[in-house]
């Protein structure tokens, strides 16, 4: 074998090399991008029922103005969402939605006592919608926890695990419900 040849072998080897440290880095990258999107899904849905128990508050308020405690703990629960949604930590995400649970269910809880709001049209539509959200929450969730699970796989498996680094990749969380709140509150009467 002549010189050029064992260099053009080489060149070779060292391409492809190359080629796939780069073909590994972007599956990575790509793999981390997608859990980021699946986790802002979450944060999407639990902003949306958020946004929806003010309406609810409202409505309750009609006809239990008198609850002041109950409304002031939606208030904080809104307020601790918003504020887990702008930072990083699922585990954070995770406790202020059983907060909002919890003030979700004694607002229901207060509304039970009001045969007139119950049959309330308004509450009723407030009612399907807060429902409809329950079921795009857990979507959301399993969303992520999919894309979770695909990113902690692939950088516990070789060639993967010693390229994630490099690539900023690592293995994340997954979402789950604090204590308690493993089922979304009850909102039908």
């Amino acid at each position: 074998m002549s010189g050029t040849a064992v260099v053009l072998v080489v060149l070779g080897v060292l391409v492809v090399a190359v080629g796939g440290i780069v073909v590994a880095f972007n599956k990575l990258r790509r793999l981390d991008v997608h859990a980021d999107e699946a986790l802002a899904g979450v944060d999407v849905q639990l902003t949306r029922r958020a946004d929806l128990i003010p309406n609810v508050v409202e409505t309750v308020k009609g006809y239990a103005s008198h609850e002041r405690s109950v409304l002031e703990e939606v208030t904080a629960a809104r307020a601790a969402v918003s504020s887990a949604a702008s930072g990083r930590s699922v585990a954070d995400r995770a406790a202020a939605e059983g907060q909002l649970d919890k003030a979700l269910v004694d607002v229901l809880a207060v509304a039970e006592a009001y045969p007139d709001l119950k049959a309330s049209t308004t509450f009723l539509d407030l009612q399907r919608q807060l429902a409809d959200t329950e079921g795009q929450l857990a979507f959301a969730r399993q969303y992520y926890n999919d894309a979770v699970r695909q990113v902690n796989t692939t950088v516990a498996t070789i060639p993967w695990m010693w390229i994630a680094p490099a690539a900023g990749v690592r293995k994340r969380e997954f979402y789950e419900a604090p204590a308690g709140h493993e089922a979304p509150p009850t909102v039908s009467f």
